[in-house]
């Protein structure tokens, strides 16, 4: 186990460096110039050179990386522009807000998914099999940004059952949370409730065609023993890894959700510095959601030997 991770270590290392190497090019080529946020059309040239150079872009690109790499390795992720703190304790207070989001979306997702994806496979070709379909494809179709707009306009303007906005802390008002986060933990989860429904749906019916169910089933066992205790046990490798998955798209889709929903997690905070062209905090929160996604991964492959011995025998 110690050099299977020590493997999954060392390439996870080797997608950071890409991920850095790959965000730093894409802002630098993107037009625009941070100095915008700071001086107004009437500054002189002169005053545009001695800004760019009191921030350090005034230097060639392969220089500031390397200026960056080295700061990274110290863990410093750098000085925010436009917040003018440290981008790391900027992540960091905003980090629990989006922990929580993508945790509860990703607890609500796995629950609907599983448990329309057995549902299915149990009715399979019957008219519950056709209803999760075609539900799971409308949650695949929809954008988050919509679902979370019409949930806003219906459940919160129309009906005034949840705050159009905003975040509770869980330690200040349990209830409070529970309200704020209910609508963009579902806006996230539905989109993604269809993907682990098809998963679960095809890798059951791989189990349901085996000797050990049928052996289950002519022993005189319950079917919902057999389906809970007996098949999803042995499909759960290919669940695992449509989990981890979906934890990485939830992280993406975050950045949209918490902007819809003024929740102000590292996803807003990142979009704030896309839109005043902070480079350090686009860079310092791209490279924190990649090491999350990572590791989550690097969870989700430890729980593979968990759940299937053959992985632990390799």
């Amino acid at each position: 186990m110690s050099s299977f991770l020590a493997k999954r270590l060392a390439g996870a290392l080797v997608v950071l460096a890409l991920v850095s190497m790959m965000s730093f090019a894409i802002i630098w080529l993107v037009p625009g110039d941070p100095t915008a946020a700071f001086l107004d059309t009437s500054a002189t040239p002169e005053q545009v050179a001695r800004l760019r150079r009191e921030l350090g872009l005034d230097k060639p690109i392969l220089v500031q990386m390397v200026d960056w790499y080295g700061r990274v390795l110290r863990g410093d992720l750098g000085h925010s522009i436009l917040l003018n703190r440290s981008v790391t304790a900027a992540i960091l207070e905003r980090l629990p807000v989006t922990l929580s989001l993508t945790g509860f979306a990703l607890v609500l997702a796995l629950i609907g998914g599983i448990a329309a994806g057995i549902v299915a496979a149990v009715n399979h070709n019957r008219w519950p099999d056709q209803l999760v379909m075609t539900v799971a494809l409308f949650g695949l179709s929809v954008p988050d940004f919509w679902l979370g707009i019409m949930l806003i306009l219906v459940l919160a303007v129309q009906f005034g059952l949840f705050p159009t906005g905003g975040y509770i802390p869980l330690g200040d008002d349990p209830f409070g949370w529970m309200r704020s986060i209910i609508m963009p933990a579902a806006t996230l989860a539905i989109i993604q409730v269809g993907f682990i429904a098809r998963m679960t749906r095809a890798s059951m019916l791989e189990v349901l065609n085996q000797d050990f169910i049928r052996t289950a089933d002519a022993k005189g066992l319950k079917r919902a023993e057999i389906m809970l205790r007996h098949g999803l046990p042995n499909a759960l490798v290919p669940i695992l890894t449509v989990g981890g998955i979906v934890a990485g798209a939830l992280l993406g889709g975050a950045v949209i959700v918490e902007q819809v929903f003024s929740i102000p997690g590292v996803g807003r905070l990142i979009i704030g510095g896309i839109l005043s062209r902070d480079y350090p905090v686009i860079q310092g929160g791209l490279l924190f959601l990649a090491v999350i996604y990572l590791m989550v991964n690097l969870a989700v492959d430890v729980l593979y030997a968990v759940a299937d011995p053959r992985v632990r025998l390799e």
